[in-house]
Order: C-alpha cells, then structure tokens, then sequence
C-alpha cells in the first residue's frame, strides 16, 4: 500500500507543482506527517524531491526529472482519456490512477491534447438506461466537437444548427451538449436523425465548463420528474430504514428516525403509536419496495397501490404457509 502511495506522490509531484504538504495528503488520503515521512523516504531512495517555504512554496521536482512514453501518437493520448466508464465495475480507482501517470508521463504537446480530450468529453457513471444504444451517428459528432465546427441536427423531423460544447457518457447512452439559440441543450445521440458538421467555426461561451454544466442539468431533470404521493402508516423504529427506499429528491424532507418523525409537522401520531405520513415515489410501481420494510409499514392510500401490497403479501404467506 505504501509503495503504491510512494509512486502515486512522485506522479503527482511530476504532472505539476509545487505541491504543498496539505494539499498532497488531501488527494493521498493520508496524513500532513505520512506526506513528510514519505518525502524523506523518496530522498533517501533518490528522488531529487525540492521543498520550498512560503505561500508560493511546496514541494516539487526539478525540471527534467521525468519519465516519458515513447511511440505514443496524438490520438492515442486523447483516447486514453475517453476510458469506458470504469466505476460500475470497481475500477474507477484503478482508471484515475492509470491517467494519473499517463498525464505525469506524457511529453507537454501531448499532455496539451489530453487535459482538452478531458474538457470536451465527459463520463458520468450514474446510470438511467441499461439497454445497449447504438449511435451511429456518433463519430461524425465527435469528430465535429473535437475540430470545433458548428453541426447541423435533425432531431423529431426539426432542423436545427448548433454549437457543439461536449459529449457525455451516461451508461450505455452518449449525449451531445450543445449551444443552441435558447442555450445549452442535450440531444441523445442515438436518437438523432441526422448530422452534417458545418465550416463554420462553433462559438463556445466563456467559462464553460462540460461536468459542471451536465451536473446542474442533469440535478434540474431529475428535479422536473413526477413525483407520486403514497400515505403510509409506520412503526417509529422503522423510519430511518425508510429514507433509504423513498424517492432521494424527498428524503431530506423525511424526519432521520421515530423522534423527530412524531414532532414533524404533517405526521399524525396514532392511538397505537404509529406514525401516519405522506412519502414519495417517481412511480407507484416503486413504492412497492416499501415491502421490505413488513409488518412496520402499512400503505393507507392510494388504494390501487393498497390492493397490489396486499395480494403480494398473500402470496408470501402462500408461500412460507408450509
């Protein structure tokens, strides 16, 4: 582990600097002291390691102190930051890692090329479609992106010229962001009708940033989903298992256990000791989760979601009556 930790200090300490002793234990996840001791370690082994004082100061390594990958081209430096999204498998770590020492590795033209590969593309490894997409389309977008040309979509029978600003990964699905006459906008690749890139140079806003952007867009379309209302009854002691089924855009709404359920304005506190309150689902199907939870919770309403709790509850009885 620490040998691993060793060589991650002197990658980091080779893709920039200087580094201070602080900032170097944030991104190691290790202690002020461990980041010192390692230092020593790596003098002592060899490594040219300068340290410098002052609020310009920190550590860093000499000019030309250096690994560097030879046979390499220009295009293979950019693919290497296109990586498969790799967090679904466990290997998100191991990816980071991998293009940690890539960039510390690369000569400065081709270390250029990858940081912009990481700006015009971006991987987000939260899933919403499962089945394999195929997108065409696909190359002929990107290869607009990257040599910055404007593109002209059709997209449900609609013509439209846009700006390409980035491309995202999300699961199986590729999204183009572009800037349109109403502003940024995604389109889901697989589902274009047709693209032509354009001669004319695309206009990117100043300040534009592709994770930043797809972050607050995807929070703004997951926060216009339809929410459903199912009224439930429940024991006190089960309320912090409930947060971890209810649809997460609500939860912070939900009290954290029985205590602050019972003073929470909208819960009714039953004769029995129950609590009754409202919880929310995107759809009734999912509220059927709240099975786990047993006998603790009872759904009150809507009746049709009632009436399918019920019958799967029989067919468990069915089922373990023997």
């Amino acid at each position: 582990m620490r040998a691993s930790r060793l060589v991650s200090l002197v990658l980091l300490l080779q893709a920039r600097g200087p580094w201070t002793a602080e900032q170097l234990a944030d991104e190691l996840e290790v202690s002020v002291r461990t980041i010192h001791r390692d230092v020593e370690a790596l003098r002592a082994s060899g490594v040219p390691i300068a340290g410098e004082r002052g609020p310009a100061g920190g550590y860093r390594l000499p000019g030309g102190h250096r690994t560097r990958l030879t046979g390499l081209t220009a295009e293979e430096a950019q693919a290497l930051f296109l990586a498969a999204p790799a967090s679904p498998l466990g290997l998100g770590g191991v990816l980071a890692d991998a293009q940690l020492k890539l960039l510390a590795a690369l000569p400065p033209q081709l270390r250029e090329r990858a940081d912009r590969a990481s700006q015009l593309f971006h991987v987000d490894h939260g899933r919403w479609f499962d089945a394999p997409e195929p997108a065409p389309l696909l190359p002929l977008v990107a290869g607009a992106l990257w040599r910055q040309r404007r593109l002209r979509l059709r997209s449900r029978g609609r013509e439209q010229e846009v700006d390409p600003l980035g491309l995202v990964a999300k699961g199986p699905a590729w999204y183009l962001v572009a800037a349109t006459a109403r502003g940024p906008r995604s389109f889901r690749v697989g589902r274009l009708e047709a693209a032509e890139e354009l001669e004319e140079p695309a206009a990117r806003p100043d300040g534009f940033e592709l994770a930043a952007h797809w972050r607050a867009a995807t929070a703004a379309f997951e926060e216009s989903l339809p929410l459903e209302t199912v009224r439930i009854r429940i024991e006190p002691g089960a309320v912090a298992s409930l947060r971890r089924i209810v649809d997460s855009r609500r939860r912070d709404a939900l009290p954290r256990d029985g205590g602050q359920a019972a003073r929470a304005e909208g819960v009714v506190t039953l004769p029995d000791g129950r609590l009754e309150l409202d919880v929310w689902f995107e759809r009734l199907e999912y509220a059927e989760a709240l099975l786990a939870l047993g006998g603790a919770c009872e759904v009150v309403a809507p009746a049709p979601l009632r009436e399918r709790m019920a019958a799967q509850a029989r067919a468990l009885a069915e089922r373990y009556r023997d």
